[in-house]
């Protein structure tokens, strides 16, 4: 069962300002991005919930919960894809 209060997330400026400058670059993989705008709505004075934010973002709670939390224990490299198992690419990306 989902926790009935997120975590608030309390950015400094710099933290602010290295997430708007994700999200601004267009070097930026989409994905990482999207990430970003999710943390940066989630700092916001009114606190949106989990379920607020996967609204207006057209994802599911369970999903700005992941990123929230993720960012919250691990900061920026949080919002990186984590390592997979298997085997290795075989072609460049």
């Amino acid at each position: 069962m989902p926790a009935p209060f997120a975590p608030t997330v309390v950015l400094t400026d710099d933290e602010r300002f290295a997430l708007e400058t994700l999200v601004r670059a267009h070097s930026t993989p989409q994905t990482l991005a999207f990430r970003a705008r999710m943390v940066l709505r989630a700092s916001e004075r009114d606190e949106p919930s989990n379920w607020q934010i996967g609204m207006e973002f057209a994802c599911s709670r369970d999903t700005v919960s992941k990123w929230r939390r993720r960012y919250l224990q691990e900061g920026l490299p949080g919002l990186q894809d984590a390592p997979r198992s298997g085997r290795p690419r075989a072609f460049s990306p």
